[in-house]
């Protein structure tokens, strides 16, 4: 892997350019980075970074290995629209626009490129993502290699067939939210029973990270370990039949659908739009 060009300048590529360096993936003399207007940001990045930034598209995809297409959805059709005649066989675009499928992206590119698209969530930017990735019919294994390797430094990869990746983002995508949604409701109840702001915060997230890596290295279900905390008659009995009693796991199953079926609602709109906004560029070209 030699270069590698960022199309939009986010938190998100922020995430990626910083674990890419920090992992030594690449050299960052090899990282380019634009977007379409905020030359501030692209000094901000460029300075902090020591990474080429320029608001030359051109310059940016020239001779990348990979093209990182990482704008909002509503931009996609325009920044692959501008960046089509500079990408040229070999290249592999990776998406991490959410809601927009391979088959919007392979028809904005107009040539037959590998693509992948893939879904982090905000967690990049502490190195900690669960991220999915899904390839097209021009993605071989190693393309898909060149795209773990890259999300692997800010986190864990999966790989999944693209019908699931709407399901990753109502559960992995948006999941840090509903834990930070916990995590509100656990501070407002340790001011309730009289426990100082900052001491309160420090115990409820070392008790998270405990609980997570409890679940990542112990070999028992997560309902095993509950129960294991579970005294009769005990004190997390006691909240536990709180929880039961307001169907709060029923509530986060019907959470996570919800969120899994905007994101369907939302893929199925983007993908409309996205086609009417290519139909009008070739009324427009002819």
């Amino acid at each position: 892997m030699k270069k590698i060009a960022f199309i939009g300048g986010g938190s998100m590529s922020e995430a990626m350019v910083s674990g890419i360096i920090a992992q030594g993936l690449v050299d960052r003399s090899q990282i380019f980075i634009t977007n379409r207007s905020d030359q501030d940001r692209l000094s901000y990045l460029s300075n902090l970074y020591g990474i080429t930034a320029s608001a030359n598209l051109e310059k940016t995809i020239k001779g990348a290995d990979i093209v990182v297409l990482a704008v909002k959805p509503k931009d996609v059709a325009a920044a692959m629209t501008a960046a089509g005649s500079y990408l040229k066989e070999g290249m592999l675009v990776v998406s991490v626009a959410a809601g927009v499928d391979l088959n919007s992206l392979e028809t904005l590119a107009g040539k037959k490129l590998p693509i992948i698209r893939a879904m982090p969530n905000t967690s990049a930017a502490v190195g900690k993502s669960a991220t999915a990735v899904a390839v097209n019919k021009y993605a071989d294994k190693s393309h898909l290699e060149k795209a773990r390797e890259m999300f692997e430094t800010i986190g864990l990869v999966a790989v999944v067939e693209e019908e699931q990746l709407n399901a990753v983002t109502g559960l992995s995508g948006s999941g840090p939210a509903y834990i930070y949604y916990l995590v509100e409701a656990m501070e407002q109840s340790a001011e309730e029973i009289g426990l100082e702001k900052e001491t309160a915060k420090q115990l409820i997230i070392q008790t998270i990270i405990g609980a997570a890596d409890m679940l990542s290295q112990s070999p028992k279900t997560p309902a095993a370990l509950r129960r294991e905390v579970t005294s009769p008659g005990g004190t997390t009995e006691a909240g536990i039949k709180v929880l039961e009693n307001h169907n709060v796991k029923e509530a986060l199953v019907s959470c996570i659908v919800k969120a899994t079926e905007q994101a369907n609602k939302l893929g199925n709109q983007l993908k409309g739009e996205i086609q009417a906004a290519k139909s009008k560029v070739k009324e427009i070209s002819h």
